[in-house]
Parts: structure tokens; C-alpha cells; sequence
């Protein structure tokens, strides 16, 4: 259990925070000097150099958006000049790639922080440049939100498996279709039909906050509160729900932890981004019900993280690993990156820590007490990960955010010579998360625009 020190101020991080982004600028440089393209998007790194891993192409927008985020938090515009080239030659095939559920993932990470650089004058307005970002952020959109499964209760994003699988982590791909749907664009369907994205994206945030959260009522009073299923299987026949299921944790019935990272970071971010709409909602739903439903998945999913991960803030990659009952009470102990029985995953902290950190700002807006509960554990998640052994010093490693786990089922990440578990490297969307929560941050410490993917016109 997370055991924060209540008297954390964001200020306290300053000092990490400035060494962090030092740090940053030399692993991004390194990358673009010595990393081959041809080999495809860089995903981890084995013995400290990136490597890439085919599956899909999901982590090329936090290559560069990494350098689009660094400029935000440095003013050095090299990085703004190399996020901005690479996004114009590397990532089109993004924006039309019909067979993933990650554009949320890769757009938003690049087209959509230059748009929200340029709208809050971080850089100069241009307005053929604004208008190549909108035309990309609505085609990523559009091509998103066509990706589609009907359910009885409404209809969700499928994942790249199928049609009768949803993913948890789509809950921040939604986010494509927000700001598609922001711009003033529609999806058009067969014979012209006018297909309404916000309308597809509260469906697939309800279905999320439905199937993929549990409670510990009704459907899964065998359950606990908080707990999340990476996959959510329908039978796409009749509509219905069918299972949980997982590709990256141990089980259906066990909570992967980066999976859970990406509830709670999802249903936070989309929460600040409902209290920015009001007439639109009238048509498709009552906000109150539908604020009610996310924050009860951001609470219940933050709450479960606090409760279900060491002292220190950092996971094991699944809560319901096989050798966790290997390592004593690891729960009132920080975690071990170097234990011999099961690895944890800095991604996961990172992810979850923006989570945090924006659940406790939001209920602080509201004036509820519990706020503090999580901005503490957010502060205290920071304070680990943003420091040896985590942050990544050595010179020749590619990698940011040290002891991040990919996929354990399947036996991909790297395992030292001497080792009986990974550790020791880095993955492209836990060094982008760890800077983008890093980023966040800083905007607080400095008083500066509060900073949202939403931020855009």
C-alpha cells in the first residue's frame, strides 16, 4: 500500500524534475544519432539500446512526440524542429492506419501537441501549419472511430484482435475522437451517413467504465473494488459481454498493471475534458450520470492502485503474479526491481502517477477532502521514479525511465545474464509518460497553463 508523506508540495520535486529533463535531452539525441529507422519504431531496449518489436506500430508517437515535450518543458528548439520534421515524414501511415486501436496513442502524442504548442503561443501561429494539424488530428479521428463494435448497451473501440475485444488501454485512444470532434468533423459512413464522434466516444468511455473496471457489485460482487481486466471479449453476434480476459497480464482475473495505469489516467484526463462541454451532451446522454460513471471508474481505479502497490509508489507488472508470494510483505516495502521472482513496471507508475495527480486536482476544483489522498500518492509515485534506480544515468542507455516490463507472458523483455526476471531496461511509452507527467508537473510548480491533451483551440 502506498504509504505517501503527507507534506509533499509539487516544489519539492523542482530539483528531480531539472536533472530529469538533462537527462531527457541526452537519451533523445542519442536516439536520433544512433537508432536505425529502417528497422521500425524503436519499443524497448535490450542491453540499453532500443529495439523494436513487431506487433503493431504503436510507439513511434512517443519517439517523437518525446522531443515535442521536451521543448515544451525546455524552450530548446531543436527538439521542437526535430518533433516537427519527424511527425511531417514518419507519421501520415498513422493518421490513415485503419487496423489499430492506437491513434490516441500515436496522433495525439505528436499532430496534437503541436496544435496545443501553437494554440497556447508556445509557438509561432501559422496558419497553413494549424490547419495541416486540424485536417490530421480530424482524419485520425474519423479513421479511429470507424474502428467500431456494437454492443446492447452502445459500442466501443475494438482492439487490434478483433471485434469482440476491447482494451483498456483505448480509454486514452478516445481522446482521438475528442479532439476530432472538436475540430467540427464527422465520420461518414455508407450512403453519406453523418456518424457523431463525441457520441462514439462517451459510448466507448461508458463501455469501458462498464466492462473493463470492477466494483465489487452486481456483475462481480466476487470482486473488489478498483480491479481492471485488460480485455473484455463480446460475442459480436448478440452484443453481449462474455468474459474478462488479458493479453499482457497474468489473467482475466488478476489486474495487469500498466493496464490499470491506463484506466486511471484515461478516465482523469477525459473527466477535466467533460467539464469543458455542456449543450453538446444533451443529445446523447445527462452529464450528471455520465460524470458520476468516470469518476467513479478514476476513483475506484486510483484507489485500487494505492491499495494494491508497494509503499513507494512503483508496481509489479501484474497484482496477481504467480511470485509475488515469493517476496514476503511486499506490500509494506518498496518495490525490488532486482528480486529474483517477479519484475515491476516503471511504465505503469509513470502512467499512473498523471492519474493521480489529475483525480486529486480535479476533486480539489470540486472541494472534495479525498484529493489530497491521491495528489500525495501521485507526489510520493514521483518522488521514486524520478530517482535512482529508476531514472537512467548512465551515458550509453538509450533508455529515460529504467525497469519498465513490456509483454511478460510472452517472453520479451530482456532478462540480464544471471537474472531469473527483466530488468534494467526502458520502453519508448514509459520514458514519453514519465515526460509527460514530468511536464505536467512543471506547469504546476511554474504556475504556467495547465496542461491538457484538449488544449487546442
Amino acid at each position: 500500500m502506498i504509504k505517501p508523506n503527507t507534506n509533499h508540495q509539487p516544489s519539492d520535486l523542482s530539483n528531480k524534475l531539472k536533472r530529469f529533463w538533462e537527462l531527457s535531452a541526452q537519451k533523445i539525441s542519442l536516439i536520433d544519432k544512433t537508432y536505425d529507422d529502417s528497422k521500425g519504431s524503436p519499443v524497448f531496449t535490450v542491453k540499453g539500446n532500443y529495439t523494436t518489436r513487431g506487433w503493431t506500430e504503436w510507439t513511434q508517437g512517443f519517439q517523437y512526440g518525446s522531443a515535442i515535450l521536451q521543448y515544451d518543458a525546455t524552450g530548446e528548439r531543436s527538439f521542437l524542429e526535430l518533433g516537427k520534421k519527424k511527425t511531417v515524414e514518419a507519421m501520415a501511415p498513422h493518421l490513415s492506419h485503419t487496423g489499430v486501436h492506437d491513434h490516441g496513442f500515436n496522433n495525439v502524442s505528436t499532430y496534437g501537441n503541436l496544435l496545443r504548442l501553437m494554440h497556447e503561443g508556445k509557438t509561432a501561429f501559422n496558419e497553413w501549419e494549424k490547419n495541416f494539424y486540424e485536417v490530421s488530428l480530424k482524419v485520425s479521428g474519423a479513421v479511429q472511430a470507424n474502428r467500431w463494435t456494437v454492443i446492447k448497451d452502445g459500442g466501443f473501440i475494438h482492439s487490434f484482435n478483433g471485434a469482440h475485444s476491447l482494451f483498456v488501454d483505448t480509454i486514452r485512444s478516445v481522446r482521438s475522437l475528442i479532439l476530432s470532434h472538436m475540430l467540427g468533423h464527422v465520420l461518414q459512413g455508407e450512403g453519406d451517413q453523418r456518424i457523431n464522434m463525441l457520441h462514439r466516444a462517451i459510448q466507448h468511455i461508458k463501455a469501458t467504465a462498464k466492462y473493463s473496471v470492477f466494483y465489487g457489485e452486481g456483475r462481480d460482487t466476487y470482486d473488489v473494488w478498483g480491479r481492471t481486466a485488460h480485455e473484455s471479449i463480446f460475442n459480436v453476434k448478440d452484443g453481449n459481454f462474455r468474459c474478462p480476459n488479458s493479453q499482457q497480464g497474468y489473467s482475466g482475473f488478476t489486474t495487469w498493471t500498466r493496464g490499470l495505469a491506463w484506466a486511471m489516467c484515461g478516465f482523469a484526463e477525459e473527466l477535466e475534458w467533460l467539464d469543458t462541454i455542456n449543450e453538446e451532451l444533451e443529445t446523447f446522454s445527462i452529464k450528471e450520470d455520465l460524470v458520476s460513471l468516470m469518476l467513479k471508474a478514476a476513483r475506484a481505479t486510483c484507489d485500487f492502485y494505492i491499495d494494491n502497490i508497494p509503499v513507494d509508489g512503483v508496481p509489479y507488472w501484474d497484482t496477481g503474479a504467480p511470485g509475488l508470494d515469493k517476496l514476503g510483505d511486499y506490500l509494506n516495502q518498496p518495490a525490488d526491481p532486482f528480486n529474483d521472482h517477479e519484475p515491476v513496471d516503471s511504465s505503469a507508475a509513470a502512467i499512473a502517477a498523471q492519474g493521480l495527480l489529475r483525480l486529486g486536482n480535479y476533486l480539489q476544483q470540486k472541494g472534495d477532502k479525498a484529493a489530497n489522498r491521491y495528489l500525495q500518492a501521485g507526489l510520493t509515485t514521483l518522488h521514486t521514479i524520478f530517482d535512482e534506480p529508476y531514472v537512467s544515468t548512465a551515458s550509453g542507455h538509450q533508455g529515460l525511465l529504467l525497469h519498465s516490463i513490456y509483454h511478460r507472458p510472452n517472453g520479451w523483455d530482456h532478462v540480464p545474464v544471471g537474472s531469473k526476471i527483466p530488468y534494467g531496461e526502458s520502453s519508448m511509452w514509459g520514458d514519453y509518460h514519465a515526460r509527460e507527467v514530468a511536464l505536467y508537473l512543471q506547469r504546476i510548480i511554474n504556475n504556467e497553463t495547465y496542461y491538457t491533451f484538449f488544449n487546442i483551440k
